[in-house]
C-alpha cells in the first residue's frame, strides 16, 4: 500500500558540504517501509523543480513516526532539500517499489557505493534480527566521503575502501580481500554505481550465489507511467520503479 502524506522537517544532518541526512515526522501514522523500497519527495518553496525527487528510503521509525534520506546535492532540488528547515512541510509518496529479500541464516555481504549507501543501515538492522550475519563495505573517493560508520559499525561486521587508500583498504569495493580469496557468503546485496555492481554481480555469478541490486535509474513519476526508467531483463522491459528498483541481476541483460 501506497499514499501521498505530508510529514514536517525534524532536522537535516550535514554530513559534509554536499552529502546530508533528513530526518521527516509524519502528520499521521507513518507506514513500516522495507529496506530497498523508496519515496517519491517534494521539493517545497523551489518552483523551478516541478518533479519530485525519489529517493531511497534510508531509515523509518513506525513507532516514532519519522522516516529519513540520505541525500548528495547533485542539483537544484536536492539543493533546495538540504536548506530546508525544522518545521517545513514535505510532501511524501511512499513505500514505492519492491526490496530487498530478508535471509534468515547464512554470512551475507552488503556493499555500498556512495550514496548507494543509503538503503544499506535498514538493511543490515533487518537481517541481523531475522538471524543472518551482516558483513558490509562501503566504498569512496577518499575518506571524505565515508559518513556514519559508526551507525554501521553497530549492526554489522564493517569494512571500508577507498581509491586514494586515506581510509581502510585502498582500491575500489571489489578490490577488498572478502571479494577475492576471503569470499565466503550466502548472498551478496549491493546499492551504488552501475559499474560497481555490475562487478559485483560477475563476481557473485563466479562464485555461484545470488547477488540482489538496487538500480538508481533515472525516475519521474514512480508509478510506471512516464517509462523514463525502463531496464531491459531476460524477461523483457520493466520499470524500475514498480518491478524495481531491486532485482537479482541475473535477470538484467549484459550484466
Amino acid at each position: 500500500m501506497k499514499k501521498v502524506t505530508d510529514f514536517h522537517v525534524v532536522e537535516v544532518q550535514h554530513l559534509s558540504h554536499d552529502t546530508f541526512i533528513i530526518v521527516l515526522q509524519g502528520t499521521e501514522p507513518v507506514i513500516a517501509v522495507l529496506p530497498g523500497q523508496f519515496a517519491e519527495v517534494e521539493v517545497p518553496g523551489s518552483p523551478e523543480v516541478f518533479l519530485r525527487r525519489p529517493l531511497s528510503v534510508h531509515g523509518c521509525d513506525p513507532v516514532a513516526g519519522t522516516i529519513s534520506f540520505y541525500v548528495k546535492v547533485v542539483g537544484k532540488g536536492t539543493a533546495r532539500m538540504s536548506e530546508l528547515l525544522p518545521g517545513e512541510k514535505v510532501s511524501v509518496i511512499y513505500p514505492l517499489g519492491n526490496h530487498f529479500t530478508i535471509l534468515e541464516e547464512g554470512r551475507v555481504l552488503l556493499v555500498g557505493g556512495g550514496t548507494g549507501v543509503a538503503p544499506m543501515l535498514m538493511l543490515a538492522n533487518k537481517l541481523k534480527k531475522a538471524g543472518a550475519e551482516p558483513v558490509m563495505i562501503i566504498g569512496g573517493r577518499s575518506a571524505a566521503d565515508i559518513h556514519i560508520s559508526d551507525a554501521y559499525h553497530a549492526v554489522a561486521e564493517m569494512h571500508v575502501t577507498t581509491e586514494d587508500g586515506s581510509l581502510g583498504v585502498k582500491g575500489r569495493v571489489t578490490d577488498h580481500p572478502l571479494l577475492k580469496e576471503e569470499f565466503n557468503f550466502n548472498r551478496i546485496y549491493t546499492c551504488g554505481p552501475d559499474p560497481m555492481m555490475k562487478a559485483l554481480s560477475a563476481i557473485a555469478r563466479e562464485k555461484g550465489v545470488v547477488c540482489e541490486a538496487s538500480l538508481e535509474n533515472t525516475m519521474a513519476c514512480g508509478f510506471g507511467a512516464c517509462l523514463c526508467c525502463v531496464v531491459k531483463t531476460t524477461d523483457g522491459h520493466k520499470c524500475v520503479c514498480t518491478e524495481g528498483p531491486v532485482f537479482d541481476t541475473t535477470y538484467l541483460e549484459n550484466w
